[in-house]
């Protein structure tokens, strides 16, 4: 397509935009390199292709392909037999690694059985190396580094470098920390030709001997390597020389194995570049807010509510653009300003893009055709260079339009005619959409002359249009009226800044009859189009609402039996399996019970025990709660009554709180014993005051008959009360089927700390304690853990 087009049009910007959303450097060349097509074939591909990344951008966020280096002139040097650096490594590596999580994406949607064009086709021509792969991300890392799992001399070698470093460090620590760090300027241990040394003051060189390896600028400071370090120092040299090579080498292994697989992986980056390609026409589709195209053979046009990609698509003006079928000219006429230009443009513009297989910001049910070329004559073409005027300068860029123009084309005039005599350039536009016409070309062209609004009746194939002038705001509308030729407004904005009656009628008596009848013509025209607009929404509206109600009617009923068959299979399901979890918890209880009795003594059954057992075989049977008890409706409608101060139950934890402060996203930050925590609303309800509890505890009953707190405070109790008041509330809290609970004993002398270790340690039903987190307590409370 002719670069003419392809830069009046601006459709290198789209590319740019388009660009952005690639995220690998082939991607980014595949843009760049992106023309409209002009086989059908290749056009409808590119526009499944895309149809297939907007489906899986709507489904899994689009496909998982990472941002990838171009590994092409990698690949060419492992040709020609050079060996790869770890940088190089790591980005062959990376695609590899993107191959595998592609496949693997791309196979979960084919078990999902969700169908595509061609992405599977894409996916298919992938080669999976996974042996390769394996051994790279081992010897790699993402960063170029060569991994100590590498080879076990590495790894050794390293080992080996880490102790000599840390021999020769602590050598020289012993002159820093030393009587001898007074010879020194700096305390500071350095490296100089990758070898450690001491920064010396100059009068002082001869104090450690060794080898002096810098000096400061001021010559007061010597870089010494003190003699008793030296043999240290070339010991880990000879190391790090050893580790140097075994890295080389290890590298040159792993280039030496790429060389078989090289078209291999050179495909696979290209594929991946192919699906970036794909993936960035998906979502910047999204950001045009746009549609996938329908594909005419018959150069049938038809863009409806079509708006300019470059424009802010919230306030852009859409129109229904349409050449093909009914007309093969259009001839758009008005004043300026109105918005012809631009309508001009987005249909070239949005032809090129569909051409290229891109969504574009289009209702449902648009199409385009298919164009061999799409020549633009559009704006001021003016040349100062070249010492042409307005009028040479189109006329020389028509002149190669109609040089090339046939039946394949698409052509688009911009004030055709203009920039010389009015009656001239009128006749020379007449003659040149006549020329284009003889040549079955399809043309949109603008213009000022009033001449072309008879032309539109007059010729076949053609049809007039013009852009919506509101005389009463005196502004355009920048809507497209095909069908309607352009009027003059002169008069009525004249009639509305007020000028003079007289001079507005005696304008219209000196004006051509034929003109007036014309404009008379075309305010009728225009009158009987928004009659019948208005009746054609309202009748379209009132369709749309009888259909969808249908539909989910329709929908319902279906839904309805198949949702009640389900239901009805479900409630079977899960009281069979209630049934089953009863009977087996009941035997478990029951068989507990017994043991426990036939061990006798000191294992016998306390009475806490019976009470545990008893309640857990009660809570067995399931009990419907009546609607008004349900707790999610109950937290549904008390989920706006609450306050600072209330106190709340979390369905989560089972733990009572205080609600302190309200937070973002519909959180409450809540009180739970020396916790704050941070909770949903939807987790909380609000709790029934409870009664104050006595001090002293002496029979524990079940937590369904008195509460328990999480937490036991001791601080200020005697040894003795302390240990009895323990014993006690652990009785309490494991009737009442907590996992956990906080002791808090506070430090002082550690006495009762230690009393209490003591006894947790002997107590049966502790499975693990220690001491709470320094954020909660430290080794001031023990929390403890029930088996």
């Amino acid at each position: 397509m002719n670069e003419k087009g392809l830069q009046t049009l601006e459709y290198k910007k789209v590319l740019q935009q388009l660009k952005s959303f690639t995220v690998t450097k082939i991607g980014g060349e595949l843009v760049s390199n992106l023309t409209p097509e002009t086989a059908e074939k290749k056009i409808s591909r590119a526009l499944l292709e895309t149809e297939d990344a907007v489906k899986v951008l709507r489904l899994r966020g689009g496909l998982p392909v990472p941002k990838l280096e171009n590994i092409r002139p990698h690949l060419k040097r492992i040709d020609i037999g050079a060996d790869l650096n770890g940088v190089e490594l790591a980005q062959i590596t990376r695609v590899l690694t993107s191959t595998k999580e592609v496949a693997d994406f791309l196979h979960e949607l084919a078990e999902q059985e969700q169908e595509f064009h061609y992405l599977y086709e894409w996916m298919d021509q992938l080669f999976l190396l996974p042996e390769l792969t394996r051994d790279l991300k081992r010897s790699i890392d993402e960063d170029g580094q060569v991994n100590d799992e590498a080879s076990s001399l590495l790894k050794q070698l390293r080992q080996q470098i880490k102790r000599s470093e840390q021999n020769v460090r602590e050598q020289l620590d012993s002159f820093i920390r030393g009587g001898n760090n007074k010879y020194l300027s700096d305390n500071i241990i350095t490296i100089r030709n990758d070898r450690y040394v001491i920064p010396v003051k100059a009068e002082y060189r001869g104090v450690f001997g060794g080898v002096v390896h810098d000096q400061s600028s001021s010559g007061q400071t010597l870089f010494i390597e003190p003699k008793s370090v030296v043999e240290l120092n070339n010991r880990l040299r000879q190391q790090q020389i050893a580790e140097r090579d075994e890295v080389l080498r290890i590298l040159s292994e792993l280039s030496a194995r790429l060389v078989p697989y090289v078209r291999e992986i050179r495909h696979n980056a290209e594929v991946l570049g192919q699906m970036d390609l794909m993936n960035a026409k998906a979502k910047y589709g999204r950001d045009l807010k746009a549609t996938i195209p329908a594909l005419s053979l018959n150069k049938e046009v038809r863009l409806l509510s079509a708006r300019h990609p470059l424009l802010n698509q919230d306030t852009a003006v859409a129109n229904d653009l349409f050449i093909g079928k009914d007309f093969q000219a259009v001839v758009i006429t008005g004043p300026n300003t109105g918005g012809k230009t631009i309508t001009l443009k987005t249909l070239g513009l949005l032809q090129m893009m569909g051409q290229s297989g891109l969504a574009l910001p289009v209702a449902e049910n648009s199409q385009i055709g298919i164009f061999q070329e799409i020549y633009a004559d559009i704006g001021d073409e003016q040349s100062i260079e070249q010492n042409l005027s307005t009028f040479s300068s189109h006329m020389t860029n028509i002149v190669k339009i109609l040089a090339k123009a046939d039946e394949e084309s698409l052509v688009l005039f911009d004030e055709l005619g203009a920039g010389t005599d009015p009656q001239e350039g009128a006749a020379l536009a007449i003659s040149i959409l006549d020329f284009l016409g003889s040549r079955s070309s399809y043309v949109m062209a603008t213009t000022h002359y009033p001449e072309l609004k008879v032309y539109g009746y007059n010729r076949p194939n053609t049809i007039n249009a013009s852009m919506e002038f509101d005389v009463d705001t005196l502004s355009p509308t920048y809507h497209l009226l095909i069908g309607v030729p352009g009027r003059s407004n002169a008069f009525e904005i004249s009639k509305r800044l007020g000028l003079n009656p007289e001079v507005i009628e005696s304008a219209k008596q000196i004006l051509d009859g034929e003109s007036q009848d014309l404009n008379e013509m075309i305010a009728d025209l225009e009158n009987q189009r928004k009659m019948t607009e208005l009746e054609y929404l309202e009748m379209r509206q009132h369709t749309t609402e009888a259909e969808k109600l249908h539909l989910d009617l329709q929908k319902a009923y279906e839904e309805f039996f198949t949702q009640r068959e389900d239901e009805m299979k479900k409630a079977q399901d899960k009281a069979n399996a209630l049934v089953a979890e009863a009977q087996e918890k009941a035997e478990t209880i029951i068989t507990e019970l017994r043991n426990k009795q036939l061990a006798g003594g000191n294992q016998g059954i306390k009475e806490h025990e019976f009470i545990a057992a008893k309640s857990a075989l009660a809570a067995l049977a399931t009990h419907h709660a009546p609607l008004e008890k349900n707790k999610v409706l109950r937290r549904a409608k008390n989920k706006k009554k609450f306050k600072v101060g209330d106190e709340v139950i979390s369905a989560t934890y089972g733990q009572r709180g205080v609600l302190l402060a309200p937070e973002k996203n519909d959180s409450w930050q809540v009180q739970m014993g020396i916790l704050k925590m941070s909770l949903p609303e939807s987790d909380l309800t609000l709790a029934q005051a409870e009664k104050e509890p006595t001090r002293r505890i002496v029979n524990v009953q079940s937590a369904s008959a008195s509460h328990v707190a999480t937490q036991l405070d001791l601080r200020g109790k005697r040894y003795d009360e302390a240990l009895e008041e323990v014993d006690q509330y652990l009785d309490a809290a494991i009737l009442a089927g907590y996992p956990q609970v906080t002791i808090v004993h506070g430090k002082g002398t550690g006495a009762l700390r230690k009393g209490i270790t003591d006894y947790l340690k002997n107590h049966r039903s502790v499975a693990k304690y220690e001491f709470a987190p320094n954020n909660q307590g430290g080794n001031g409370a023990t929390i403890v853990y029930f088996k």
